[in-house]
């Protein structure tokens, strides 16, 4: 199977103002390729805009953006139709933005389950379904931006985990309908990455998370995960598990589930249930 090359290509990216869609940005105009950078926040992308404009000039030339909210469809139809215009069509599109919330089920409010489906699940199947034609007639490639949630449980945050297995159902049985075309369709599971998602990670009631993030492993930076993903993209893989955890809790989540379960309590509990010992 020959290797993917981006040069000259429409990379459509979502979330591209925060910490990964940034990097993700980055690491494709540098590679030749052309970038349709989508967000909610427009203030963000104008900065973004301005700095490659300043720091890269000649990259900035490749560079498109909008703005977007990936919970409306027709709002996905509008920026896709914009990058078809610009550069002639949607080669590769990665499903990057995303919500998080950190809460027990018990003491979360319906509503905010459904926002973090909104953004994480049916943002992904909007911008998909918007571009799929284009992506068909071009070969081209599906990215979807999962995580250890995706396919593990992970205490305090219901909502997201359900979000992120649901990315690995629908974009599974995707690529069962569109490998015949040439399509590909990438996962990625990173663990815990230093984005401002969990900094601005929902609480029960909707409104920002007041309590502080714990995580497994170290920490990594964007620019770390941009480079897998775009490597992992450039060989044509279905999954990445980005990180020693995310590799490790993959094998241990269907090895020995209790004992994986087990770990993540322990290790996480006492963010959501700060008065108890596990």
């Amino acid at each position: 199977m020959r290797s993917r090359n981006f040069t000259g290509q429409c990379v459509l990216i979502t979330g591209a103002a925060g910490g990964l869609g940034k990097a993700l940005v980055q690491v494709f105009l540098q590679a030749g390729a052309n970038v349709m950078a989508l967000d909610r926040d427009a203030r963000g992308l104008d900065a973004m805009q301005q700095s490659i404009a300043a720091n890269h000039p000649s990259q900035s030339r490749s560079l498109l953006t909008a703005t977007c909210d990936v919970t409306s469809l027709p709002s996905c139809e509008a920026a896709v139709t914009q990058a078809i215009a610009r550069f002639g069509g949607v080669d590769v599109l990665i499903n990057n933005a995303g919500i998080a919330h950190r809460s027990a089920f018990a003491d979360t409010q319906v509503e905010v389950l459904h926002r973090v489906m909104d953004v994480n699940f049916f943002g992904a199947v909007h911008c998909t379904h918007a571009a799929i034609a284009s992506l068909r007639k071009r070969h081209g490639m599906v990215i979807a931006i999962s995580s250890v949630a995706g396919f593990s449980p992970l205490i305090g945050r219901t909502g997201y985990a359900a979000s992120k297995h649901a990315l690995h159902g629908f974009f599974e049985s995707l690529r069962t309908e569109v490998q015949d075309d040439g399509v590909d369709v990438l996962i990625v599971c990173p663990s815990f990455i230093d984005t401002g998602i969990d900094r601005a990670a929902l609480g029960a009631d909707g409104q920002p998370a007041t309590h502080s993030r714990k995580t497994t492993g170290q920490a990594t930076q964007p620019v770390e995960v941009a480079d897998a993903i775009f490597q992992a993209a450039q060989q044509r893989r279905t999954l990445l598990l980005f990180s020693f955890t995310a590799k490790a809790a993959w094998w241990l989540s269907r090895l020995w589930p209790t004992r994986y379960a087990a770990i993540m309590k322990r290790r996480l509990r006492a963010e959501i249930f700060p008065d108890t010992t596990p």
